[in-house]
């Protein structure tokens, strides 16, 4: 691991350029960091360690979680409040999470759609009924987590809230293009193959970046305050071993090399404080097609452990924490499709007590979870997970298939949700909950909004990225300036 010790003041022979606000990171917190600095009137630059800004939410569907009754909303016929986000947004975030930065982003979300389209993002007023995890036409509006599954559905008024922007595909290159231009727009500069290694500190103040730029060192001052936009430390593998070793048998790492966890570090070395460090969102999706949600997701023991009806992120965490990484799910031809993730199937057989012993689970409890399981659906109801009715099939015509959604024999995704501890408007935080002076955070570096994988919903990463980003360029930008 590179050393992430800040710089004393005192070693820098000479600054090669000077600003007010240095931001680190040009993904969508970076980006949105630096517009916001500079439309304050900040002298803003953002050190960027690739060739072209992007982060992971240039590789994403760009799916971001608006409501409080967004145009999109209203025009596809849902009526929203920030009272009903903040319901939902608040089982989403997870119980560790700052009820302060919930209320804001519901609060301030109207706005902050409205700032995406300033910047030129377009959004078509359509909704998406089937439930999906990739949207690929040019459609909108989406329920993009739990908000029609329970427990969730019994605790908040279920609303879609996931906007995709109006392109084909994976949007999220699309979205962030628009970011780029508006940090351009707004008057800031961009420095890109610069990768920053430490801070500068003046005693406990943080005054500056170390940076290396074409193999030489680049030393930039910050004289109103640094923005770490880093990203997380999924690949990382010596931080993911040290505080989330669970996820490391997760087999496909979701974000960029950039991802690596730098940015926490220099924070942790400059003062800050690491916290909510083992959390993970974890990404294993035997949906769509939408029918598998008419399945049945068993564990190595034949056993239900969790509604398939969930959001991927919580019938993967189950999977991993329920299941022991072990599960199944049990279709029928009916329902049965290819998955995008390309699910294998474990066995075919003409009936469960065959299905069972093809798996190698114990005698019997295939057949006892299926026959308990068909008799509920029958009914439309279902009294162990609380399935809605409208995905309660019961699974009765031969052949039966098992789709293989361990994590040794299927395609589990992950990135981490664990970072530096930060107030709502982006001050780093150390262990006694107080500012590091002159150090700013948001996105992935930090323990954002949602810091709880397995209620997460799409479009939060995003949405928190962006908006705290914002808060955070402000506040560095009127902070008292260094000199």
């Amino acid at each position: 691991m590179s050393d992430s010790r800040p710089l004393p003041l005192g070693e820098i022979p000479r600054w090669d350029a000077e600003h007010e606000v240095v931001v680190v990171g040009q993904g969508v917190a970076g980006g949105a960091a630096a517009i916001e600095a500079a439309r304050a009137g900040a002298d803003t630059v953002v050190l960027e360690r690739m060739t072209r800004g992007g982060g992971a939410t240039s590789l994403s569907t760009g799916i971001t979680y608006f409501g409080a009754g967004t145009e999109i909303q209203r025009a596809c016929g849902f009526e929203d409040s920030v009272e009903d986000m903040e319901d939902f947004v608040a089982l989403a975030a997870g119980e560790q999470a700052d009820p302060e930065r919930i209320r804001l982003y519901c609060e301030g979300s109207l706005d902050h759609f409205q700032w995406f389209r300033d910047l030129g993002v377009e959004y078509k007023a359509t909704f998406i009924e089937e439930k999906t995890t990739h949207p690929f036409t040019d459609d909108c509006l989406t329920y993009s987590g739990n908000e029609e599954a329970w427990p969730h559905s019994a605790r908040a008024r279920p609303v879609p809230r996931g906007h995709k922007p109006a392109r084909e595909g994976e949007a999220g290159g699309y979205l962030m293009e628009a970011v780029l231009r508006g940090t351009l727009e707004a008057g800031a500069s961009v420095v890109n193959e610069c990768r920053a290694e430490r801070l500068v500190v003046d005693g406990t103040r943080v005054v500056g970046v170390a940076a290396r730029r074409e193999r030489e060192p680049f030393l930039v001052k910050a004289s109103r305050g640094v923005v770490l936009a880093t990203g997380g430390f999924v690949f990382n593998d010596e931080m993911l071993a040290k505080h989330a070793p669970h996820l490391i048998q997760c087999n496909y790492k979701v974000g960029t090399a950039g991802d690596d966890g730098s940015g926490i570090n220099m924070g942790v070395a400059a003062g800050g404080e690491a916290i909510n460090m083992s959390e993970g969102l974890v990404l294993n999706a035997y949906y769509p097609p939408a029918s598998h949600l008419k399945g049945v997701l068993v564990d190595g023991q034949g056993q239900r452990f969790v509604n398939e009806d969930s959001y991927l992120g919580r019938t993967s965490d189950a999977i991993l924490t329920k299941a022991d990484g072990c599960a199944y799910l049990v279709v029928d031809d009916e329902i049965h499709g290819r998955t995008q993730a390309f699910h294998k199937l474990a066995a075919v057989e003409g009936s469960f007590e065959e299905l069972e012993k093809a798996l190698d689970l114990p005698t019997g409890s295939l057949v006892r979870t299926m026959t308990y399981y068909n008799e509920g659906a029958a009914r439309g109801e279902d009294p162990l997970f609380h399935k809605a009715a409208k995905y309660l099939k019961p699974l009765v015509e031969p052949p039966f298939g098992a789709l293989d959604c361990s994590t040794d024999a299927s395609f589990f995704g992950v990135f981490t949700l664990g970072g530096l501890s930060v107030r709502a408007t982006g001050e780093v935080l150390d262990a006694g909950g107080e500012p590091v002076p002159g150090l700013f955070a948001a996105g992935r570096c930090t323990a954002g909004l949602c810091r709880e994988g397995r209620s997460y919903a799409s479009g939060l990463s995003i949405g928190d990225g962006s908006f705290f980003g914002r808060l955070a360029g402000r506040a560095a930008a009127r902070s008292e300036p260094w000199s």
